[in-house]
């Protein structure tokens, strides 16, 4: 006879989302049980904020995040905060800091928010189950009947928190498109977000002298725009601010960058001319960007000499070329290097305010499984912890 567990609860996934959910389905005192093929919980968290997680972002809030339904995002976001989690993480003794633009970390290590989200596990009695590959979803009278590897658990209540796509050597697939599929549940195109971009060959063997080279740079892509810094890689274009407007980016779209934001180098050219005429541009250049960087500039646009013999016109030109220099990438990393995965579960499909599926009673699909997709630093954390809170108080 086929020995069947049953659970008021089954959490597919143990990484951010799946755990909260778990945890606060816990004390409301349903028996939880969370299934993971992965032979470690909270993978994604370990390798987050170079091993410190950026857990989550004190600004945090429905203007950070892309979605289909941009308003979809805001119930689960006002009724768990960042401060909410700041103040589980100090209830845990962790130590904790925060960096430029509200992102917060550990001071320690990522594996200090693992344990504390296990042991909030335990201390309601939520099972955890690692290494067990989920074969097959049916739906029952009662709820549902999921067949696995360790065995059959029926259940009243199915939360899928499996994640998206993005950095596949971690154990992602597109299981949660597939089970939502199952159901008749819409997913909204998917593809990867957070990510650096490519160059085509003749762009990047142009380019090949500034791999490793950082600034401080301003991306624009049509009305959006992110300043942090911009990395030059021997593959294309890297760094926070490019990973910041990837999420908006399309292929055949151009991106605009504006090297070094703060400083207007066209004064900075004329005042020189007019004080030392002797200079070569790219030395005034050199004295806010990097020097091999200012080479290329100078000799892209094939500007040298004294800065004397030069007019307005190839001071604008080369003042132009650094902060208004368009550049259209060939495409990206792809989900091997992305941090998320954009599109996702449609969300008219749930319920804002329970991530239940409208139409399958006792489904619910949370964190980066679902078309909401927060900007780098700290926003993505901040959801799967607001979602997995919000599915816990329904399942």
């Amino acid at each position: 006879m086929l020995l069947v567990q049953r659970s008021d609860v089954v959490v597919i996934g143990a990484g951010a989302a799946g755990m909260m959910c778990a945890i606060r389905a816990g004390r409301r005192g349903r028996s939880v049980l969370v299934l993971d093929h992965a032979r470690a919980p909270g993978e994604k968290i370990r390798i987050s904020g170079g091993g410190r997680c950026n857990f989550t972002n004190i600004h945090a809030g429905p203007a950070n995040f892309l979605s289909g339904n941009p308003h979809f995002c805001k119930s689960a976001l006002a009724r768990y905060t960042p401060r909410d989690f700041i103040a589980l993480v100090e209830r845990h003794g962790i130590a904790w800091h925060e960096k430029t633009l509200g992102q917060l970390f550990c001071d320690n290590s990522a594996k200090d928010i693992i344990r504390m989200l296990l042991d909030e596990m335990r201390a309601v009695g939520a099972e955890l189950r690692l290494g067990v590959e989920v074969s097959s979803v049916a739906r029952t009278v009662g709820g549902f009947r999921v067949e696995t590897s360790d065995g059959v658990v029926e259940t009243e209540s199915l939360v899928v928190a499996t994640g998206g796509k993005s950095i596949p050597k971690m154990g992602a697939t597109g299981f949660a498109y597939r089970l939502a599929e199952q159901f008749g549940l819409p997913i909204k195109e998917t593809r990867p977000a957070l990510v650096p971009l490519t160059l085509d060959p003749a762009l990047l063997q142009r380019l090949a002298p500034l791999s490793g080279i950082s600034v401080e740079a301003e991306i624009r892509h049509g009305k959006t725009a992110f300043r942090e810094a911009l990395l030059f890689t021997h593959r294309g274009l890297s760094g926070p601010a490019i990973l910041q407007i990837s999420s908006y980016w399309r292929e055949g779209d151009d991106i605009t960058i504006i090297v070094e934001p703060d400083h207007d180098l066209l004064l900075r050219l004329k005042g020189a001319r007019q004080g030392n005429g002797r200079q070569s541009p790219q030395t005034v250049l050199a004295e806010t960007l990097p020097k091999r960087l200012a080479q290329f500039f100078g000799e892209s646009e094939q500007i040298d000499g004294k800065l004397a013999d030069l007019g307005d016109k190839a001071l604008s030109r080369l003042a132009a070329a650094v902060q208004d220099w368009r550049i259209r990438p060939s495409g990206s990393e792809g989900y091997r290097t992305a941090e998320v995965t954009l599109g996702g579960v449609d969300t008219d499909c749930l319920d804002s305010r329970s991530m239940a599926a409208k139409t399958i009673p006792g489904l619910f699909f949370i964190g980066e499984c679902v078309d909401v997709t927060g900007w780098l630093g700290g926003y993505n954390f901040q959801w799967a912890w607001a979602s997995g809170v919000a599915a816990g108080e329904f399942v």
